[in-house]
């Protein structure tokens, strides 16, 4: 059997304090470079960084080709 649900208000965020553009998209901001590292392929080697994002939900780290930097 199903239970009623009770809504709760504050649980609803308002897109305009989000920052979402009309394309549904928002803008990361970089941080900082945490990390380097060199990955060895058989032929060649490739370059990553560890960069530090922020957005408007919050901050998180992942990896990058040096080259898109």
């Amino acid at each position: 059997m199903l239970k009623k649900c009770m809504c709760d208000p504050s649980l609803i965020i308002q897109s305009e304090d989000i920052g979402i553009k009309n394309n549904l998209s928002y803008e990361e901001i970089l941080v900082q470079i945490l990390d380097c590292q060199v990955h060895k392929l058989r032929t060649k080697e490739v370059a990553s960084v560890k960069v530090l994002w922020r957005n408007q939900f919050g901050e998180k780290a992942t990896w990058e080709v040096e080259e898109d930097m």
